[in-house]
């Protein structure tokens, strides 16, 4: 009987290795890289930002005024103007109280819809309202000589360079006599801390009395603003000192 068992045992092991299955695992050949494990793909980079678009240089023409303009000829024409050279009225050149010398600006005729484009020489208007005196030659140029006044706009188109710092006045006055402007220059600059007398090269034989010396045309603006109510003069106008 235990032999019996003994030889089923050995047949039951026998057929089990017979029907087992092997694999065998090929060696790779010499020098073959092995296969990197897989990776998730790279991101693509990001696109660089757009530059900023540059501002905008500032333009000359940031400037306008609306106002009267009026011209002027003789007895001016071969004097010399506020920045030195001799007023030429066939010129296209004009006076302005505050813009720099050498100052292009382009003058629109609102009534008319002429323009014409002159360079600051001179100083004036001095007449409440009027805020440039053309050449002869530029009022031709826009029909002002007839009418002899007109509504215009001023605007900038070319500033100069080096403009020295500008120191702004207010004029309250011109006098023939000089003694009786001294007189006023005494009591504004009493009042109000500074004053002077300028004879302009353009209008010798008038002396006109300048108060204060502000960094800007507002600050002009205020004091004229003060000067007319503590006085009750109206003929005040804010002025550029070209030359202390």
């Amino acid at each position: 009987m235990r032999n019996v068992l003994a030889l089923l045992v050995t047949i039951l092991f026998l057929s089990g290795c017979a029907h087992k299955k092997y694999t065998h695992q090929l060696p790779s050949p010499p020098g073959a890289p092995s296969k990197p494990a897989a990776s998730a793909p790279a991101s693509r980079p990001a696109a660089p930002a757009p530059p900023a678009p540059a501002a905008a240089p500032p333009t000359a023409s940031s400037y306008s005024e609306d106002g009267i303009a009026s011209w002027y000829g003789h007895p001016y024409h071969g004097r010399p103007a506020a920045d030195g050279e001799i007023y030429d009225m066939e010129q296209m050149v004009a006076a302005h109280r505050t813009l720099p010398f050498d100052t292009w600006v382009r003058v629109y005729d609102l009534d008319n819809n002429k323009n014409v484009e002159v360079r600051i020489i001179d100083r004036g208007p001095f007449v409440d309202g009027r805020i440039i005196d053309l050449s002869h030659a530029a009022a031709q140029a826009i029909a002002l000589i007839g009418p002899g006044i007109a509504n215009v706009r001023i605007e900038v188109i070319h500033t100069p360079d080096n403009v020295p710092p500008a120191v702004f006045a207010v004029q309250i006055g011109a006098f023939r006599d000089p003694q009786n402007a001294e007189r006023v220059r005494v009591q504004m600059a009493a009042r109000y801390g500074t004053a002077r007398l300028v004879e302009r090269p353009e209008n010798p034989g008038v002396w006109r009395v300048m108060v204060g010396a502000e960094a800007t045309p507002d600050a002009a603006r205020a004091l004229s603003s003060r000067i007319r109510k503590d006085s009750g003069e109206r003929k005040t106008f804010v002025v550029r000192l070209d030359s202390e």
